[in-house]
């Protein structure tokens, strides 16, 4: 099947606006992190700046950990366009705020606000793609979506750089502002998107509680989720001990450091491009568990390669990251019923985040304490952990979950 195929989801005129709208924001997003940086360094100055990054970073995830799980079950209880526009809407007044910004603990304050938002907004946003385009195609729609994520994760960087050296750090949120201003706008031209439209007898809690226990006691599913715990842990290590291995350990420069993460991101876009292509032709429990063992091995010869040998690595690294994702994303759909779908997304957003919780602090005490080591101790982590899920859940990737 030609990798075109992913394209065949944009025929459906609904999900053409919902991509068109979150691909706009997602340009905007690529801006907004890099103007923070920028903005934190203006701020608190060159030696106080990843001090603000990481608080900022953990107020992300300790957002999206907390408030997810309501958001899917908001999603499965509304019209989910309105969650979507007034996520993008509130979104533009945050990026508003941060232009006037004018003390670090602002930044704080808005950094969380805005997470919050991206909080309702993603796991609305991907429960909705399966109720616009039918569970049946949603794997074409997930993987371009990936696909088209990936790509600005990579271009965006250096657009934000462009755009800050014409225009000055500050333009930047005004041009994110303006981002989610259109997409909201696109938003507001689809109909209602309604998961149910049957009355609701159930608490909150009940329902933020069968969220997270569907995604346990489905074997293949739980299977993905404990998978992504295994990419978390690889992923970590990339983006946090990456820059010490080619500035430090290889001596190079910034525009090398890019050129690895580029490599990561380009591997990653590759693979989105790979998933779509396959169709159902592989199940996708099969695709989990290979990209969990590529993306783990991948990176243990990281303290001894060059800069070419990492750069192929890194490549390697990030079409297994995608790999144990991205069919995650369309697992949940396939195997979840269309009025659960909401409090499912949610509950997997709160859950694959927490990971990430978890493996950025142990990606930073291998990075600082064994830092000629980091990537083959880490490695060698999720290689175990890799073998202890997959001995425990042989039955799940043997159903041939798809």
């Amino acid at each position: 099947m030609n990798a075109l195929v992913l394209f065949s989801a944009l025929r459906n005129p609904l999900f053409a606006r919902l991509y068109t709208a979150q691909t706009v924001s997602q340009i905007g997003d690529a801006l907004t992190w890099v103007g923070l940086a920028l903005l934190a360094a203006q701020l608190a100055g060159p030696q106080q700046a990843p001090a603000v990054l990481a608080i900022a970073l953990t107020l992300r995830v300790s957002a999206f950990v907390l408030l997810s799980p309501l958001a899917g079950v908001l999603a499965d209880r509304v019209n989910r366009r309105t969650v979507l526009v007034a996520c993008h809407f509130g979104r533009l007044l945050v990026m508003l705020g941060m232009f006037l910004v004018t003390q670090v603990w602002q930044i704080y304050v808005l950094m969380f606000l805005l997470n919050a938002l991206t909080a309702f907004f993603t796991p609305t946003n991907q429960a909705t793609v399966p109720l616009v385009v039918g569970r049946d195609d949603a794997r074409p729609a997930f993987a371009l979506s990936s696909a088209t994520t990936e790509v600005l994760g990579i271009v965006g960087p250096g657009l934000a750089g462009v755009l800050a050296a014409v225009l000055g750090t500050r333009a930047l949120f005004l041009v994110d502002a303006a981002s989610f201003l259109l997409a909201g706008l696109l938003m507001l031209t689809l109909p209602a998107l309604r998961a149910s439209d049957q009355p609701v007898d159930r608490s909150t809690l009940a329902d933020v509680k069968d969220g997270t226990a569907r995604l346990w006691r489905d074997p293949p599913i739980r299977f993905a989720l404990l998978m992504e715990l295994v990419a978390a842990v690889t992923g970590a290590l990339i983006l946090t001990v990456t820059v010490s291995r080619v500035q430090g350990g290889l001596n190079l420069g910034e525009a090398q450091y890019g050129w690895v993460m580029a490599a990561f991101g380009l591997g990653a876009a590759l693979a989105s491009l790979a998933v779509g292509a396959a169709g159902k032709r592989v199940p996708l429990t099969r695709f989990i568990a290979l990209g969990a063992v590529v993306t783990s091995l991948a990176i243990v010869p990281g303290d001894l390669l060059p800069l070419g040998g990492l750069m192929v690595f890194w490549l390697l690294a990030g079409v297994g990251q995608n790999w144990v994702n991205l069919p995650t994303e369309t697992l949940l759909a396939e195997r979840t019923e269309e009025a659960a779908q909401g409090r499912v997304y949610g509950a997997h957003f709160a859950w694959s985040h927490l990971w990430w919780a978890f493996a950025y602090p142990v990606a930073g005490f291998l990075g600082t304490q064994l830092p000629g080591q980091a990537f083959l101790v880490g490695g060698g982590l999720a290689l175990v952990l890799l073998a202890s899920i997959w001995w425990t859940h042989r039955g799940a990737v043997a159903q041939r979950a798809s």
